[in-house]
């Protein structure tokens, strides 16, 4: 997924999606849609109860990769309300209902548009970040709706819990990763964690494959939150050795450049 300014730029990207060597399902296709310019958010929703609306940001464009992940949004109560309303709409405009279901908005001038609706658990850090924020563990809760049995949903405490995703800038080789422990040794720090290695080669490619690690913190309030995860996050180090450098073939060169959809 990528941000298309103009028509020579989507006439671009649509040449490198079907020249590019991809394996396709079926016969291939490329979506254009409108860009909804605004903050985004999203509603995890368990069966027909909205238990948590989140707020994200993302890197630089043209991608549209995550970077920042937070609960609660900070919404008004009018906002909370529309954003809760729609979800439920979504939910009856699809025959939906059942089990979990996340749903993706960008709130523009014309008010909350809809981006996804997906019939699932939200992915990445959320079912942590819900159970940090409010004491809901919706794996647990799907499990026993799965199984039979009687699910809780009720919030046992209200704290602010975010989740700050890591990337390389730039294509390399990884020397060394410095500062974890230290960083999640901070009070208020849930987690740090890294899904790479040193001597594993990098190669950014625009989409959420470009993270690298991730740092959860939670907290009572929503400053403090911040304060932590940016703490922790200033603590942490690497390098990467520039593929040119080490004389080594990049091995990401003319990969498949699809992104996190945002819009």
């Amino acid at each position: 997924v990528r941000l298309c300014r103009d028509v020579e730029e989507l006439a671009e990207h649509t040449t490198y999606l079907l020249g590019g060597k991809h394996i396709w399902r079926s016969e291939p296709r490329i979506l254009v849609e409108e860009f909804a310019q605004g903050p985004f958010y999203c509603a995890d929703i368990m069966g027909n109860e909205v238990i948590a609306i989140c707020n994200a940001d993302f890197g630089p464009p043209p991608h549209f990769v995550f970077r920042d992940t937070t609960f609660p949004a900070p919404l008004t109560d009018d906002e909370h309300e529309h954003i809760k309303d729609l979800s439920l709409s979504c939910l009856r405009a699809l025959g939906l209902g059942w089990g979990p279901t996340c749903i993706e908005f960008r709130w523009t001038k014309r008010g909350p548009v809809v981006i996804e609706v997906n019939p699932r658990l939200a992915g990445g850090a959320h079912p942590q970040l819900i159970q940090l924020a409010y004491g809901i563990d919706v794996i647990s809760e799907h499990i026993k709706l799965v199984i039979g049995e009687q699910w809780d949903l009720r919030r046992r405490h209200s704290h602010t819990a975010a989740a700050r995703v890591l990337y390389a800038d730039r294509d390399g080789i990884l020397d060394w990763i410095d500062g974890v422990p230290q960083a999640a040794a901070i009070s208020g720090v849930a987690e740090v964690t890294f899904y790479v290695e040193p001597k594993a080669p990098i190669g950014k490619k625009g989409d959420d494959r470009d993270c690298i690690g991730h740092v959860i913190a939670a907290s009572p309030s929503p400053a403090r939150t911040e304060a932590i995860l940016q703490r922790a996050v200033d603590l942490i180090d690497w390098s990467i050795t520039p593929f040119s450098t080490v004389g080594e073939h990049d091995p990401f060169a003319g990969g498949l450049r699809s992104g996190q959809a945002g819009s």
